[in-house]
């Protein structure tokens, strides 16, 4: 399979430090490299990977501000479509901008969305929601205005990562300086249980860290190691008591806390976002509601097996997983592609002797042709949108929740008379299902 993978050009892939959608994009060129694929890479020239390497930004923009962001995303985008007819999909992870050339190319692309920085980018993403198939990375991060193809969970360099047996002595916060990752409580927190905490992780609000975190670093009971690179993330992430996760916001997905368990390193989480999927609680850390809940909790986690934790990492979250998830993902979307029509597409769910279900997708402003089926009946029930469906000389207007049934032998259309993509389930009975049982009598596509 012909691969192109559009990785962010903030930081090199893999970062050198902090950059964790270009450590996922990183994992996933080298793991398809090694089955076998012919994989592009399309990121910064000072890059490193196993795969075909394509750049035409020099370095990452966050380690030389002479860069333009601007300037040089547009280029990035542009250089991988306008070569889209060399690869058989194209795998988005640079957010949303690369959508908008998505409709100018015949080739698939797929788009993992790692997280809604704000609710103002959603209309990029629900306007190409029928042209390009979405990848969440957990359950919990999903808009209800999108559709998707599948959710894969990150995966990680499991041999980065050495089981530590022993407990340590110290809680561990490893993240942004942040108010959403809950760097302040997470101080409160290790105070409360009388336990040492160590901090690591870039500082990205500056009067957060001045205000909230910088005063209580003391070097003894609170300590500030900065931005650490992979070697001392694993000696910190295996030496700690436990990880502490307080974030408050709905996080997408939790890099260090899987980080953390292949460690053997149990996880004391908020439950917000993705952590209640991450993390059984009980099992592999807790998944508390507030700060008097994490000390409460933090007593409880000799009673986690260390041993429990790396199987857990081993078993959902190593990366030769994410690459077989991500390769079964393509393959259903390439196949899918032989089911695209002029005026949408549409999916077969189930397929018997004596029935076949569909979901039919159908773009604004289009309509099926005017035809009869001599040797099934149908029956439409509308998922999404706003429909005008004609049955003999009758048209009825249908929303989401309505539904018509189609005898054999009746003249029908549907046409999509909304502004957004029509949905709809139809479900088809009778003895014959082939495509060569529909009579068009009207066409807008010239199939007559």
């Amino acid at each position: 399979m012909r691969i192109a993978l559009i990785s962010p050009i903030a930081w090199r892939t893999p970062p050198r430090g902090y950059g964790p959608w270009e450590q996922v994009v990183a994992l996933l060129a080298d793991g398809l490299a090694a089955r076998g694929h012919d994989v592009t890479l399309f990121a910064t020239a000072d890059s490193h990977t196993a795969a075909r390497l394509r750049a035409v930004c020099p370095r990452p923009y966050e380690e030389d501000k002479s860069l333009d962001p601007k300037v040089w995303e547009c280029m990035h985008i542009a250089e991988v479509f306008e070569h889209a007819d060399d690869f058989d999909i194209i795998h988005n992870h640079f957010d949303f901008l690369p959508l908008s050339y998505s409709c100018l190319v015949s080739t698939p692309v797929v788009t993992t969305i790692h997280g809604f920085s704000s609710p103002a980018i959603l209309p990029a993403y629900e306007r190409y929601n029928s042209k390009t198939a979405y990848v969440s990375i957990s359950d919990a991060d999903r808009s209800e205005r999108l559709d998707y193809a599948a959710t894969v969970y990150h995966g990680i360099d499991l041999a980065q990562f050495t089981f530590q047996p022993g407990a340590g002595s110290y809680l561990l916060f490893f993240g942004r300086m942040h108010p959403d990752k809950g760097a302040a409580e997470a101080i409160a927190i290790a105070r409360a249980a009388s336990m040492p905490l160590v901090m690591a992780g870039p500082v990205q609000d500056k009067s957060y860290f001045a205000s909230e975190v910088k005063p209580q670093v003391d070097g003894q009971a609170v300590r500030y190691l900065g931005t650490v690179g992979p070697k001392e993330r694993n000696h910190l992430l295996g030496g700690a008591y436990a990880l502490l996760h307080p974030i408050a916001f709905a996080e997408p997905f939790g890099l260090s806390v899987v980080e953390a368990m292949a460690c053997g390193t149990p996880v004391v989480a908020f439950a917000k976002g993705s952590l209640p999927e991450l993390i059984k609680d009980g099992e592999t850390g807790f998944i508390v509601q507030n700060v008097d809940d994490a000390v409460r909790a933090i007593k409880q986690v000799p009673k986690i097996s260390r041993a429990k934790c790396r199987q857990e990492a081993e078993t959902r979250f190593s990366a030769g997983r994410m690459v077989e998830d991500y390769l079964a993902v393509y393959e259903k979307i390439i196949a899918g592609q032989e089911n695209m029509r002029p005026w949408g597409f549409y999916e077969v769910l189930s397929g018997r002797l004596d029935h076949k279900v569909k979901r039919i997708t159908l773009y604004p402003g289009k309509r099926l042709s005017l035809q009869k089926h001599r040797r099934r009946s149908e029956h439409w029930h509308i998922v999404r949108g706003t429909a005008v469906a004609q049955t003999g000389e009758t048209e009825l207007r249908l929303a989401a929740g309505d539904s018509i049934d189609i005898p054999s032998g009746t003249l029908h259309r549907i046409a999509n008379v909304g502004e957004a993509d029509l949905a709809f389930i139809e479900v088809q009975q009778g003895k014959y299902f082939g495509e060569d049982d529909i009579e068009r009598l009207e066409d807008d596509y010239g199939r007559l």
